[in-house]
């Protein structure tokens, strides 16, 4: 049987030189620890980590229907984006379902960029291309082979990258041109830690001589372990586990992101969810007790299942079992005692409140 190459990103050779413990992601090679899941999930909570996250794809889209296609295929309002800023969608199917969760960025009035995730970047640009065909002026093209993408994230994460910046960092939500150690970069003030920090996206040949220059100024490499700690803590959804095509927006309780006015395919059925109330509810839980809930295990109230772990782990910052699920309405209020099935033991869980991180005894 033949085996699938893994794809590998400009920095595979500095993670080996870094200690990194690779494994296959989305297809690719990637590093999903160096020291340590809790010291690099530390670092990112209290001073600064880097993350190679050159995996993921970016489609650029241009012309002067650029907008006017954006919103048709985006859930959000793509017109309140202004030039230099940024702005979280979904890409929805005429059913509803979410087929990616993405970032877009306005570079120039006709001109945007979208980072897609990973595992969905060839699906998402087909999507792209085929909606596109109604659009005369409109080019969408993949932009993947252009980028290598950091993301730095931390208390001291903009002063570790405006150290060899050229000018003042991008506010939050906003993109711009920086020169960074006399290399062409956008700088996004956009992250996946909830903590603040920036994403750089430079040439590929580009990558190792920005990651040679975090270091230098102790910024700590991360691998996926951690982005997925510190993710969960506050709350972030990770395609696949708790977005896919057979749920809805509003199930997620991203109706945030939703503008069904704008029009957007499947925004007439989101719409109708949104009126009749969804038919689950994505919801934090916390742990009363010992144990790690996983994605799949059931979640119970009195012996009967009334829904499902999408994501859960063991929170390094609050040193309990934390997750995401889905449950029935009913059973989504916070406070609500609930039962995680993990692999045959019961364990005791209460429905939480968002962020799970910090929360009234982290923050004081």
């Amino acid at each position: 049987m033949e085996q699938t190459l893994l794809k590998r990103t400009p920095l595979f050779e500095r993670h080996q030189a870094a200690g990194a413990k690779l494994v296959p992601f989305a297809g690719w090679e990637m590093p999903v620890q160096y020291e340590g899941i809790r010291p690099e999930h530390t670092a990112v909570r209290t001073d600064a980590g880097v993350f190679d996250v050159s995996h993921m794809g970016e489609i650029e889209t241009r012309g002067e229907q650029a907008l006017e296609f954006l919103q048709r295929i985006l859930s959000n309002d793509v017109a309140k984006i202004p030039v230099g800023g940024a702005q979280y969608a979904l890409l929805t199917a005429p059913d509803g379902g979410v087929i990616d969760d993405l970032f877009t960025y306005r570079l120039e009035p006709d001109r945007y960029l979208t980072v897609t995730n990973a595992s969905n970047h060839e699906k998402d640009l087909a999507w792209f291309l085929e909606q596109a065909r109604a659009f005369d002026g409109v080019v969408v093209r993949d932009a993947a082979a252009d980028y290598a993408m950091l993301a730095v994230q931390g208390p001291r994460a903009r002063e570790a990258v405006q150290a060899f910046a050229d000018q003042p960092l991008p506010d939050r939500m906003t993109i711009a041109s920086r020169v960074l150690a006399g290399r062409e970069a956008l700088v996004a003030g956009t992250g996946y830690t909830g903590e603040d920090g920036v994403e750089l996206l430079v040439a590929p040949d580009d990558a190792p001589a920005i990651w040679d220059e975090l270091l230098k100024r102790s910024v700590t490499p991360v691998g996926l372990g951690a982005r997925d700690t510190l993710r969960t803590e506050v709350c972030f959804h990770l395609y696949g586990n708790d977005l896919m095509e057979d749920r809805d927006p509003i199930a997620a309780g991203l109706g945030w992101a939703v503008k069904e006015d704008t029009g957007f395919i499947g925004s007439d059925v989101i719409a109708q969810i949104r009126a009749d109330g969804p038919a689950e509810k994505l919801v934090p839980f916390k742990l009363t007790d010992k144990g790690i809930a996983r994605q799949g295990n059931a979640i119970l109230i009195e012996g009967e299942e009334v829904g499902v772990v999408t994501s859960g782990t063991l929170s390094p910052s609050l040193d309990v079992g934390i997750g995401l699920g889905y449950v029935r309405p009913e059973f989504a209020t916070p406070g609500t005692a609930l039962e995680i099935d993990v692999r045959g033991k019961v364990r005791p869980a209460v429905v939480a409140t968002k962020p799970l991180y910090p929360d009234e005894e982290t923050d004081g």
